[in-house]
């Protein structure tokens, strides 16, 4: 927020404090006053390192105007909050939190000091500082939670109550792990509890799910501080947050579209290659990885002659049966071109089980497909690779597949060839000779 927007802030809480004071205090007097307030707290906002007394010094501030107190801090809460703004980081959020918290201490610790020389003074006072605290609480418009070192509640507001849907009375003094989701809860313990807690300073950030009422699970983002407690007061955690559910779904969506191919469902090129590196990593040095790089024959002949609405049904009907040729065989199925699709079958795999994939691949190509009135005849020819994890990376794989694929358009449509990487061929030249270029292995 610039300087105009500060001017404007000002006015909205003058006359807000105003509204509430009998008689009310003098307009520049109380403007002068706020604009230092304000001007304060947003330097603490953006400030390195952060000062939290800052929000105690404007809270002992506001405490001397002479306004109702009873409606002060109540007025102030929500106009204060526009100082990070609707865009706001998950920082400046939890900084604003830790700031109106301080203000509302600040406040009540000056109203004590103020009413100290009157016992009856003071109890009412105590009350009327725990009631103004509440309020800002109440005002945030984030979840807050306020919970001891162990991660038992302490205290919530209302809008953590709604995003889980349990009254506020029933949280209080429950532990955090009632709510987070089993998966979560030893991460949880890592990054709060054995990290945070011990060095009593800080902020950790969380996204994790969280457990609601019925039994669902959304997700939250969360910033837990560890702050200090003030004289004769315990340390504890201040945990600011949102439901970021909507938010989570739309990512895991653009992960999966990032990874999927539009038209046909399976996997794309860049599934395909994470999915090689994977299978490379967690392999040793003495597994195979076979790949079967899959072009249909003369398919722009389809394309030409009953047009592309019809070119696209067939590469649909195409992927769904190559899929269900090899889904006993443990093989990643990916489109990775216009009519080029790649079978990736992962370790163990031998020559047998790399002919049974090719061999599989094929049939399922030999009906016509149906689409609309045509009944169209489609074929293939496959490039297959079989190598050790070692002999390669994922790219090297693919083009060594597209140099057996290339052999086998040489020879005719509707076959396959075994193309195998120098490393491996050096090794087991008689396999070599019996597989580079054929339609499938002798029978055994």
């Amino acid at each position: 927020m610039d300087g105009s927007g500060h001017d404007e802030l000002v006015r909205s809480w003058s006359r807000a404090l105003r509204a509430t004071g009998e008689p009310a205090p003098s307009g520049s007097d109380i403007d002068q006053l706020l604009h230092w307030l304000v001007h304060d707290l947003a330097g603490a906002l953006t400030a390195t390192p952060f000062d939290p007394t800052a929000g105690a010094r404007a809270g002992a501030a506001l405490a001397t105007v002479d306004v109702d107190m009873d409606y002060a801090l109540e007025v102030s809460a929500p106009i204060l909050w526009s100082l990070v703004g609707p865009e706001a980081d998950p920082g400046a959020v939890t900084r604003m939190s830790i700031l109106l918290t301080k203000l509302g201490e600040g406040f009540g610790a000056h109203r004590q000091l103020r009413f100290a020389a009157h016992s009856t003074g003071e109890a009412q006072s105590t009350r009327q500082s725990d009631q103004r605290y509440r309020v800002v609480f109440e005002n945030a418009a984030v979840a807050i939670a306020v919970g001891d070192t162990n991660g038992v509640l302490l205290d919530v507001n209302q809008k953590l109550a709604d995003m889980i849907g349990v009254p506020i009375d029933e949280l209080r003094g429950i532990s955090v792990y009632e709510f987070a989701h089993p998966e979560d809860r030893e991460r949880i313990r890592k990054l709060v509890y054995e990290k945070l807690v011990p060095n009593r300073r800080g902020t950790v950030k969380l996204e994790q799910q969280i457990g609601r009422a019925d039994g669902s699970y959304g997700w939250a983002s969360f910033s837990i501080t560890f702050v200090v407690g003030g004289e004769g007061h315990p340390n504890y955690l201040l945990a600011v947050g949102e439901d970021v559910t909507e938010q989570h779904r739309m990512r895991q969506e653009l992960h999966r579209q990032a990874r999927h191919d539009p038209l046909t469902g399976l996997p794309n090129r860049r599934q395909l290659l994470e999915r090689l590196d994977t299978v490379m990593a967690e392999a040793n040095g003495h597994e195979q990885i076979g790949l079967c790089f899959v072009d249909l024959d003369r398919f722009k002949h389809i394309n030409d002659r009953y047009g592309h609405g019809t070119g696209d049904r067939v590469l649909t009907a195409v992927a769904g049966r190559l899929l269900e040729s090899v889904q006993d065989l443990d093989c990643l199925v990916a489109r990775i071109g216009g009519d080029e699709f790649v079978a990736l079958v992962p370790p163990p795999v031998d020559a047998w089980k790399i002919s049974r994939v090719a061999d599989n691949l094929l049939g399922a190509l030999t009906d016509p497909v149906t689409t609309n009135s045509h009944r169209v005849q489609v074929s293939a020819s496959i490039g297959a690779v079989l190598t050790t994890v070692q002999s390669g990376q994922a790219e090297t794989l693919i083009d060594a597949a597209d140099t057996g694929l290339y052999r086998a358009k040489k020879n005719g449509k509707s076959q396959w060839v075994l193309h195998m990487l120098a490393d491996d061929a050096d090794s087991d030249p008689d396999r070599l000779n019996r597989y580079i270029s054929t339609e499938a292995p002798p029978d055994s």
